[in-house]
């Protein structure tokens, strides 16, 4: 076979291909002239996977997005919780020291009145004393520096909330007077205290030593 023949044969086949598939003719026209696909044309399948990374690349953002949310929703249930965790303890230790404030004043009333329980006798016996001096030995030197040691001994325990209940005269109260003796008088009211054997003293409004009485019937 000849070249012409061989050439003849060549451009007779390519004839042939061009004549059954003129699309792949002009698609590949295209594509040399401008250099990408008609629209409507199958593109390059590096093209869509380089789609689906992209598209695959947005949803570790979003993932992300929900993760540092969830973290910040637990960081303010913490919060909170520590906030009232805080706010119960201090009422707890508020409630502490006011309960704490209340029971030292309330050992400081019970040591307090247990002194001046035992100071009252010490005045009994001044007021016994002074009582028996005869009226020539009462301006006394020795008379005289008794009494004022007994005032300032009253004028202490006053400045100490401690006073005298005031009985004779006073119509009886069981709750100030301690009646060791009633008896039929004329001139004095039903239930008056009319003698005082013992005096009775009051610290802070609560009775310290009952008045020790008469009561007039």
């Amino acid at each position: 076979m000849t070249d012409t023949q061989k050439e003849q044969m060549e451009a007779e086949n390519e004839q042939a291909v061009s004549e059954e598939n003129p699309q792949a003719e002009e698609a590949g026209e295209a594509f040399a002239e401008n250099g990408e696909p008609e629209e409507g044309k199958t593109q390059d399948p590096g093209t869509e996977e380089e789609e689906t990374a992209q598209e695959g690349g947005a949803a570790p953002e979003k993932k992300s997005f929900f993760k540092k949310k969830e973290k910040k929703d637990k960081k303010d249930e913490q919060i909170e919780d520590l906030t009232d965790r805080l706010k119960r303890s201090m009422a707890e230790f508020e409630n502490f020291r006011k309960r704490t404030e209340k029971e030292k004043a309330a050992m400081y009333e019970v040591g307090a009145k247990s002194v001046i329980e035992k100071i009252l006798p010490v005045v009994d016996n001044f007021e016994r004393g002074m009582a028996t001096l005869k009226e020539e030995e009462a301006h006394s030197p020795f008379a005289e520096g008794m009494d004022k040691i007994y005032k300032q001994l009253l004028t202490t325990l006053e400045s100490l909330d401690v006073i005298v209940i005031e009985a004779v005269g006073q119509e009886f109260n069981p709750d100030f007077h301690n009646a060791v003796m009633h008896v039929e008088e004329e001139g004095a009211g039903e239930n008056v205290v009319v003698e005082e054997f013992q005096k009775g003293y009051l610290y802070r409004g609560g009775v310290v030593r009952h008045s020790m009485v008469k009561v007039a019937n």
